[in-house]
């Protein structure tokens, strides 16, 4: 990560999917340490190629990627997994191991990073009791509720502390009540300096939290030519 902060950086960076039009065009922008951003457009935009592109599963056909200080774009695959660590994602449909309780769910990134078993009770348990799900943690994901299933979700995406949390669609399967809750939590992760990148085309989501920055796409391209604006504090009800 540079001295100013700058936690991800784009320029000019396009994407295609084999010999297929650019879904992603010519994008050039920065994303700071410790902010929180939304990234919306239309369905089709390319909201989710984009976050694809943020979280290492996806390099793109053209143009420069720093992240962290380092150039994404020619990192030699064997370090690709240490990057990945840095980043929590929470996906869309959730992605959650059905043979899996949600104590080994949330416990899997920390497995795979190499804690030992004696380590792990009291990280899961505290992150589980903080997403309200305590009283959960022997449940299969089968058992929970769509709104259950997110947190779980959520709660193995952060488990491990990443520098930046990238989720999309978070919102998509639980009602306006839940989608308020995780919109706190989400906040919760961010003022303990997570950069937080949010894909939703729920207008609404953006006002609940007032300081964050907006990204919108527009048919693969970025709207506003400086890539984030803030968006202006909600009304007084």
């Amino acid at each position: 990560m540079s001295a100013d902060g700058d936690i991800i950086h784009f320029d000019n960076v396009g994407l295609r999917y084999g010999t297929d039009r650019e879904v992603l065009s010519d994008l050039t922008f920065t994303l700071h340490a410790g902010r929180f951003y939304f990234l919306t457009g239309a369905s089709g935009a390319g909201k989710t190629s984009l976050l694809k592109l943020l979280y290492l599963a996806q390099r793109p056909s053209r143009g420069a990627v720093r992240m962290f200080g380092t150039d994404a774009i020619t990192l030699p695959r064997h370090r690709l997994p240490a990057m990945r660590r840095r980043i929590g994602v929470v996906f869309q449909d959730f992605r959650l191991v059905q043979d899996l309780s949600a104590f080994d769910n949330v416990a899997l990134p920390l497995r795979l990073a190499g804690h030992h078993e004696r380590d792990l009770a009291g990280p899961v348990r505290d992150i589980l009791d903080w997403v309200g799900l305590a009283d959960r943690m022997d449940a299969r994901p089968a058992t929970l509720s769509g709104g259950e299933q997110q947190r779980v979700a959520i709660a193995r995406a952060v488990i491990a502390r990443p520098a930046m949390l990238v989720a999309d669609e978070p919102t998509g399967n639980v009602d306006p009540d839940m989608a308020a809750k995780l919109m706190r939590l989400f906040e919760m992760l961010n003022r303990q300096g997570t950069t937080v990148v949010v894909a939703t085309h729920d207008l609404d989501l953006l006002r609940k939290v007032p300081e964050s920055l907006i990204m919108r796409l527009d048919r693969g391209r970025l709207a506003d030519p400086t890539g984030a604006l803030r968006y202006p504090p909600r009304a007084p009800a």
